[in-house]
């Protein structure tokens, strides 16, 4: 998930695969999932193995340094050895199998696991401490135990794709694509994934190579992701000898329309088991944070047409049911809400007290709101798109985010084939 720096209108994360390509796709790859057939419906292990201020801001705040805001200054600016223990006791504690049992309970079938290049090999003068590895290949373990599918995801590479927070190392302009030593590491990484989970496609169905890279940035992001896409494709699909893998090759759309994506790496352009990855987030812009609660329904509703225009299957990887900006450190650490007025450049819509925090706190309304907002967007990205999965599962003090929550508080379903409002998008 994108601690945006920037107005970005709506955040999209698309699975794709084109009508023409669906045999082809059934013939040529067997994942351990039936994509086109049954709905994704998952979660994302957000704030484990790649931190985010605002999932766990007391990691952040109990360093007592604000300079500090995200994985890089994590280790920069505190002795290593107390910044590796505070990272293992995190990792040791925030997500265990009991989380992967309740997923499995609550009717989802996918978990999207985020995890920084750092993880497999850090670069001279770079302050990352690794050892996130282990974890994830217990978390595949946990999966397999519980039924659940894998989406492993390269959430930050080599001088960040975006310059977001959760890229690992927050910019004011994404460095990425400025070297080519970069993207070959980058390309390495996708290669030892690959090595590690290509064999294991009955629970690891889908790779991630890139996590939201800047595209809204220009050609000099979008022409080095369109090669590195392929190059990806290559070390996936065929991570060892001229027979391909049974994973699929997940891309996300770099904040473009259908329209620029369509073609890329279908049968007809020589793809085979790729799909596209779009994330629809609505507070991320003065427009959209400003929004009544009825026309954050009809934009979520809306969302059906423009997943409709993919010539690929399409997922959306990430979206939440809240509505608002207002959880702490979500636009990064020393940053405020549009919602209240305290971004920098913002004006004030309303007070963000209790529309986040503790869902003990949110009234009646507000849950019933938040109901609304799952049903319209499951039932939106089910019509459109071939499913969804929401960010995140849990967040120390943001309840309006996390599915566990929700689960708790009841605005959203045990069963997520439920509806309260089945008819919200008629």
């Amino acid at each position: 998930m994108v601690s945006s720096l920037f107005n970005v209108n709506f955040r999209t994360i698309t699975i794709v695969c084109t009508i023409a390509a669906v045999t082809h796709f059934a013939q040529a790859i067997s994942p351990g999932f039936t994509y086109g057939g049954e709905k994704v419906r998952g979660v994302n292990i957000g704030g484990w193995l790649v931190l985010e201020p605002w999932i766990t801001p007391s990691l952040f705040d109990k360093t007592g340094n604000n300079a500090i805001v995200d994985e890089w200054t994590f280790g920069k600016y505190q002795d290593h050895s107390t910044a590796k223990a505070a990272l293992k006791a995190h990792w040791d504690s925030w997500i265990t199998e009991r989380d992967f049992a309740d997923i499995a309970a609550a009717g989802l079938n996918h978990v999207r696991i985020p995890i920084g290049y750092w993880a497999f090999e850090v670069g001279p003068g770079e302050p990352y401490i690794s050892g996130q590895l282990p974890y994830l290949q217990k978390a595949i373990g946990w999966a397999s135990n519980h039924g659940l599918k894998v989406i492993v995801d390269l959430h930050g590479v080599p001088g960040s794709q975006n310059g977001f927070d959760n890229s690992g190392q927050r910019l004011s302009f994404p460095t990425w694509q400025q070297n080519n030593t970069n993207v070959e590491r980058s390309n390495n990484v996708i290669k030892t994934i690959a090595g590690m989970f290509t064999g294991n496609p009955n629970v690891v169905t889908i790779i991630s190579p890139l996590n939201e890279p800047a595209g809204f940035d220009g050609d000099q992001i979008l022409s080095v992701t369109r090669q590195f896409y392929r190059d990806s494709y290559g070390n996936i699909r065929y991570p060892s000898s001229s027979t391909p893998s049974n994973t699929v090759v997940l891309l996300h759309d770099a904040y473009q329309a259908p329209s620029y994506w369509n073609g890329f790496l279908t049968e007809s352009d020589g793809g085979d088991g790729v799909a596209f990855d779009t994330h629809i987030y609505q507070m991320f812009s003065t427009g959209g944070v400003a929004q009544s609660e009825d026309d954050h329904i009809k934009t979520a509703c809306s969302s059906t047409s423009t997943l409709e225009q993919y010539d690929l299957w399409v997922i959306v990887g990430e979206w939440t049911p809240a509505m608002t900006d207002c959880a702490k450190y979500l636009n990064g650490r020393g940053i405020g809400a549009r919602y209240d007025g305290t971004y920098p450049g913002s004006t004030r819509i309303g007070s963000c007290n209790s529309l986040t925090g503790s869902g003990s706190s949110f009234s009646g309304a507000y849950k019933k709101f938040l109901r609304k907002s799952w049903d319209a967007q499951t039932i939106a990205f089910e019509k459109g798109g071939q499913g969804w999965v929401m960010w995140a599962w849990k967040a120390e003090n943001a309840d309006d985010w996390s599915y566990q929550a929700g689960l708790k508080y009841g605005w959203i379903p045990t069963n997520p084939a439920d509806h309260e409002y089945a008819d919200v998008c008629e």
